[in-house]
């Protein structure tokens, strides 16, 4: 699933990092985080620059929502999930605590609206402690501020989600674009692993839907 790509050491200067912060921020505000259920985040899409249409941004954060409501009633304080929906595929992370509530989990998510698939990645453990997840907070920023930086990445055709320092990158990209952004995120200080669930198109298909001027 992941290629291996050398690191690439980036340098900023005092301006640029806090530019990064700034950007970092509205991104923040504007809701980029994924749904956390059971200790978990439900948060919405930034619509601006974004590669999906605005009707598949909504049902993603539908998708979100309603996975989130309906965990509720099937997991306890032993799990921590993560619902991150893109393009209807659905990413499930955190931890469960029986291979069974893994199962029940991914089950529960794919009875859901419109959702295309799923993508299980829960580990089978106790919860993570909150300071993992603040770590995992923070290499989320930081990768994301490595994405702004590059000259030859639109940053916003991303979502990045971390768990116990492995990252998990979703996006509608490029070839060129899913490579790079692995080779970036691989950079990042922190960064255990990196793990693609890309949605990969062409050049040609990527130039046919960006909207016309």
């Amino acid at each position: 699933m992941n290629n291996k790509s050398p690191h690439v050491a980036q340098r900023r200067s005092g301006p640029r990092r806090a530019s990064l912060a700034l950007a970092l921020l509205l991104l923040q505000v504007a809701g980029c985080a994924p749904l956390v259920v059971g200790g978990a985040v439900l948060g919405g899409t930034v619509m601006f620059a974004d590669r999906r249409t605005t009707g598949a941004q909504v049902e993603d954060q539908a998708i979100e929502l309603k996975a989130g409501n309906r965990l509720k009633e099937v997991i306890n304080d032993r799990s921590h999930v993560n619902i991150t929906s893109y393009n209807r595929t659905v990413l499930i992370t955190g931890e469960a605590a029986t291979d069974t509530d893994k199962a029940n989990i991914e089950q529960t998510v794919q009875k859901v609206e419109n959702v295309r698939s799923t993508v299980n990645e829960l580990a089978v453990m106790l919860p993570s402690a909150l300071a993992t997840r603040s770590n995992d907070s923070l290499i989320t920023g930081k990768v994301k501020a490595t994405f702004i930086d590059a000259k030859d990445l639109q940053a916003n055709a991303f979502k990045v989600v971390t768990e116990r320092g492995e990252v998990y990158l979703m996006g509608r990209v490029t070839e060129r674009e899913a490579n790079r952004a692995t080779e970036l995120a691989r950079s990042v200080s922190g960064v255990q692993k990196v793990v693609r669930v890309f949605e990969i198109v062409t050049e040609q298909e990527l130039a046919d839907s960006a909207p016309k001027k």
